[in-house]
């Protein structure tokens, strides 16, 4: 009975209310940073966006950590990626301004892609090896201009609420930008809405910040890229709640 009711307020609620926020805030994004107000339109609308769609959603947050990052640095947040609700959990509850690092795919959603490219997001191009590289050199100019980026280093959502293995991207833009990476845990938007599912479950969801690891003197060899994936991923799984793992 509880999931019946919860499927008629999502349909009759939730969705045409989150349709007309997503607008909104996508129109006051895009104007915002056009008339010259990046710093504080390519952020906040988003931040509070998030956070509204996670309270419609009647999903519960709890956040651990936040005193691991100084609000005075930029860095390279590196997370799991469970599923849609990822974004809102750390654009909404992370506590600072960030760039994402995203899939070309989402710069043709209506409004979202437009307010994504006039924030400054920087879209991954795998299409070839010369796309992804021009990629790589957008997502580090914005880390010159003292912006942090978040990376999903799986690449995609999983489809079983495992982590796959992380890619080495992030961790050379933080090398080459002398930048210190900043492990995430994501818990729980899994079971809020898993890739190829149109139906939100309420579910609390947990976002863990892990102390920094810095990248001065770090190997950026091949292995030594690996390596330092390797370690964040084994990080960012010590906090996965038992059945993630």
């Amino acid at each position: 009975m509880v999931r019946i009711l919860y499927m008629i307020y999502l349909w009759l609620f939730f969705v045409p209310v989150f349709l007309v926020l997503t607008i909104l805030t996508a129109l006051t994004v895009i104007i915002g940073c056009l008339l010259g107000g990046e710093k504080i339109f390519a952020y906040y609308p988003g931040m509070i966006w998030s956070r509204f769609t996670c309270y419609l959603a009647l999903c519960p947050v709890k956040v651990r950590g936040r005193e691991n990052i100084n609000h005075k640095q930029s860095y390279v947040f590196v997370s799991n990626h469970q599923g849609a609700f990822d974004i809102f959990l750390i654009y909404g509850f992370l506590g600072v301004p960030v760039k994402w690092v995203m899939k070309a795919g989402i710069a043709k959603i209506p409004f979202v892609g437009a307010a994504c490219r006039a924030a400054g997001f920087i879209f991954v191009d795998n299409s070839t090896p010369k796309a992804a590289a021009r990629s790589v050199l957008e997502a580090e100019r914005c880390l010159k201009n003292g912006a942090s980026v978040v990376v999903f280093p799986e690449g995609s959502r999983t489809y079983t609420g495992k982590m796959i293995r992380f890619k080495k991207g992030a961790y050379q833009m933080a090398a080459d930008q002398h930048l210190p990476i900043v492990p995430i845990t994501l818990n729980g938007p899994f079971d809020v809405l898993p890739i190829g599912s149109i139906n939100v479950c309420r579910h609390r969801m947990e976002m863990v910040i892990h102390p920094a690891l810095f990248t001065d003197g770090m190997d950026i060899s091949h292995k030594g890229l690996q390596e330092m994936a390797d370690k964040t991923q084994a990080i960012i799984a010590s906090s996965l709640w038992d059945k993630y793992k």
